[in-house]
């Protein structure tokens, strides 16, 4: 049975948003289980841990809610000996424990006037909450959760999901999503962008959880990255022409234009470089929400990536009234990604770019992370619903032969990120498992599916059941038992 060990005050009403209802709906209980049901066998040689973040509102918004403003909530699947736990908690952030002390919203999302919020906000935005329900990694030992535009990082304990508190060596900006664990290393890469010169900020963290290393990199203007790339040597940045409208942030007023008429910047500096070491290159104009991986080959440094088609899209019809442009952004059919590959020459300064497949829309990509960092084969993509931002399946792309593996997860089943999950003593580097969590409307439950990564296509080794059904969601990681055992 599931042990309930908490449930949060919430105050969120009925309501008809589409991205707080179907298999969006938040849930606001905490609960412990042990004794998962598993249709199937657990694979013997998996021990470690599956962790998502997931956006899951708790009140109603001030303003247009978007999905992305909601309260940060983690859920963990613990993996060892064939058996299954499931553990969830809200991610105690300072925003999230005032709003519970007022019974209600104190800022506003994305989408509202900054004017509006009751309290100053964190982050590039600057009068939105830091909900910490982005991206999540481990490093050092611990769960790190981050907010995509620029919070104070908090870090959970892996077993318990306790909030810790602020990840300590923090900078005043914040952090953006999506920092960087090299494995083969310890470290963790990360940058932050604001409306203030120099614009960005690039750090290292060691395996130790202290801060090694933090420089300025000077932008020509308040820009929107959301995520970074590394290679042994290099840390990535991008500057690309989608960005806040600098007359607009004067007013506080945070609205972005795309300028197709500007190129896609990269900036590559070495991991422990100065600014002055930071070398520039041009590339066709595009944004690009996330990168797959980046290595070194010869004097190339070599970049993949989701390369936006429609950067601003054509409004989704269907949506309600105010939500079409918002719902059109976050449709993988609407603003269109493909597998790209950039080339820079580090000695000519020529960008060499080509698309790597365009089969059909994909993103939000996962690779082995034993090879982050170094030449790889194997992308898992996810695959869009139509009109929604939902994921209805994965596609295994094969970067050697060109070849492709896709999987569904079935009518109204919408799944996360798929980690990669290294199989014990692999001979390859597709030697292992996805793993992702399913919101099964049709059933009304929840799941968690493993796969086979070397045969997509059969569908899922096992299926475990969980106690709850839960909100979809994103980002995700896995960590190994060693992982989780660092500190």
């Amino acid at each position: 049975m599931a042990t309930r060990v908490d449930q949060v005050k919430a105050t969120l009403q009925p309501n008809d948003h589409p991205y707080r209802n179907g298999a969006w709906t938040p849930v606001f209980e905490e609960v412990d289980r042990d004794d998962l049901e598993i249709i199937g066998t657990i694979p013997a040689d998996i021990d470690g841990l599956y962790i998502r973040n997931t956006e899951n509102p708790v009140h109603d918004s001030i303003g247009r809610y978007h999905p992305f403003d909601g309260d940060g909530m983690i859920h963990t699947i613990r993996l060892q000996g064939g058996k299954a736990s499931y553990r969830n908690r809200f991610v105690r952030t300072e925003g999230f424990e005032a709003e519970q002390a007022e019974g209600g919203p104190l800022w506003v999302g994305i989408m509202g006037k900054p004017d509006d919020s009751k309290r100053k906000g964190w982050g590039a935005h600057g009068s939105v909450k830091d909900s910490s329900s982005t991206d999540v990694v481990v490093h050092a030992g611990a769960i790190l959760s981050t907010f995509y535009q620029c919070g104070e990082g908090y870090r959970l304990d892996p077993e318990t999901l306790e909030t810790l508190g602020t990840a300590g060596w923090v900078p005043e900006d914040g952090i953006s999503a999506h920092p960087k664990v090299d494995e083969a290393t310890g470290e963790l890469l990360f940058f932050n962008y604001s409306t203030k010169a120099p614009f960005l900020q690039y750090g290292v963290v060691g395996s130790d959880n202290q801060l090694k290393h933090l420089v300025p990199i000077d932008l020509p203007g308040a820009r929107l990255p959301h995520d970074m790339a590394f290679t042994e040597n290099f840390a990535i940045f991008n500057d690309c022409p989608l960005y806040w409208k600098p007359e607009l942030i004067e007013r506080n007023l945070y609205i972005p234009a795309y300028h197709p008429d500007e190129p896609t910047r990269f900036g590559i500096i070495p991991r422990m470089g100065q600014p002055e070491d930071i070398k520039w290159f041009d590339a066709k104009p595009t944004y690009v929400l996330h990168w797959t991986n980046a290595y070194e080959d010869g004097d190339e440094v070599v970049l993949d990536g989701y390369f936006q088609n429609e950067p601003v899209p054509a409004p989704l019809t269907n949506f309600p009234a105010g939500y079409e442009s918002m719902g059109a952004s976050i449709d993988l059919h609407s603003f269109k990604p493909e597998l790209h590959r950039w080339r820079f020459n580090m000695k000519t300064g020529e960008t060499k770019e080509e698309t790597l497949f365009n089969d059909y829309p994909v993103e939000f990509g996962m690779i082995n992370q034993q090879v982050a960092g170094q030449p790889y084969r194997y992308v898992y993509s996810a695959t869009g619903e139509p009109g929604w931002f939902l994921f209805n399946g994965l596609t295994k792309h094969d970067l050697e032969t060109g070849e492709a593996d896709h999987i569904s997860f079935g009518e109204q089943r919408f799944g996360s990120e798929a980690p990669f999950i290294p199989r014990a003593n692999a001979q390859s580097e597709d030697d292992g498992y996805l793993i992702s969590f399913i919101t099964d409307m049709a059933q009304d439950r929840s799941e968690c599916i493993i796969i086979d990564a070397q045969n997509v296509a059969a569908g899922p080794v096992c299926t475990i059941i969980l106690p709850h059904r839960i909100s979809s969601g994103t980002h995700a990681t896995w960590a190994t038992a060693e992982q989780i055992k660092a500190r």
